[in-house]
C-alpha cells in the first residue's frame, strides 16, 4: 500500500513509472525497495531498531510535545538551525541500504540528560531541528545511493514521514543533481491510509484476486 500511493493520479507529481526506488518511512517502517511492477518488490534494506516515526514519536515525547510528535518536530524545526547542533548520522554507510536510528534518540536522550529540555524557544528549534537534519541526511543518502547504483532514475517517498517538509525538500535538491524524479503523495495523503492502499487494491480487484479472508460473522452467499 505505501509504494503504491504515488500511483493516484495526482496533478501535483504526476504518475511514476516502473520501476522505482520507493522509500517507506513512517512509526513503524524505514525501508527500501525497488518496486519492480505492481505486486512486484525487491527489498533492498529495511531497520535495524527504530523506524525514523519511531524515532520522531520519542523524541518528541522526550521534549514534551504532543503526539504525533513528527508533526510537531517539523514545525519547530523549521524555525531553527539544523547545524547548531552536531548529532549522529547512524549506519552513514553505502555499503548496504539497512537503517538504525536508536542510536540517535539515545543521542538526543544523552544531550537532555546534560542540559535539559531547552526552555528557551530558539534552543528547541535548533535542537528539532538539528534532530531532523540527522534522519532526513541518512534517508536521503541512501535512496540515492540505491538509485545510483540500480541505475533507476525515479524514487517515491511513501509514509507518514513522506509528510515531513525537509524531508521532501531535501530529496527533491540531491535528486535534481543526479537528474532523477522524485513523486510524493501530498502530505495530507501520506497518513490516509484508504489513499494508500486503494491503488494495489484496485489492481487486485481487477485481477479477481482476493486474499481469502471472510469474517467468522459473515456467511458466503452467491
Amino acid at each position: 500500500g505505501h509504494l503504491t500511493t504515488a500511483r493516484l493520479e495526482l496533478e501535483s507529481t504526476g504518475r511514476p513509472d516502473f520501476p522505482y526506488i520507493g522509500l517507506v518511512v513512517s512509526g513503524g517502517h524505514s525501508d527500501l525497495y525497488v518496486a519492480h511492477e505492481m505486486g512486484d518488490y525487491t527489498k533492498l534494506g529495511s531497520t535495524r531498531d527504530d523506524a525514523a516515526g519511531e524515532a520522531f514519536d520519542k523524541v518528541a515525547k522526550m521534549l514534551g510535545l504532543p503526539y504525533p510528535g513528527g508533526v510537531e518536530i517539523d514545525r519547530l524545526a523549521q524555525a531553527g538551525d539544523p547545524e547548531a547542533l552536531d548529532f549522529p548520522r547512524p549506519m552513514w554507510t553505502r555499503e548496504h541500504f539497512d537503517f538504525s536510528f536508536a542510536g540517535l534518540k539515545t543521542a538526543v536522550y544523552e544531550h537532555l540528560q546534560e542540559r535539559g529540555v531547552p526552555e528557551e524557544d530558539e534552543a528547541l528549534a535548533d535542537l528539532c531541528a538539528s534532530f531532523q537534519q540527522a534522519v532526513v541526511d541518512v534517508l536521503v543518502m541512501k535512496t540515492i545511493e540505491a538509485a545510483s547504483r540500480r541505475a533507476i532514475p525515479r524514487v517515491v517517498l511513501a509514509g507518514g514521514v513522506a509528510a515531513n517538509s525537509m524531508l521532501r525538500e531535501e530529496m527533491h535538491r540531491a535528486a535534481e543533481q543526479r537528474d532523477l524524479g522524485v513523486f510524493v503523495a501530498p502530505p495530507e495523503l501520506c497518513t490516509d491510509n484508504a489513499g494508500m492502499l486503494g491503488p494495489i487494491a484496485e489492481y487486485y480487484l481487477n485481477r479477481l484476486e482476493t486474499t481469502g479472508f471472510q469474517h467468522p460473522d459473515l456467511q458466503a452467499t452467491d
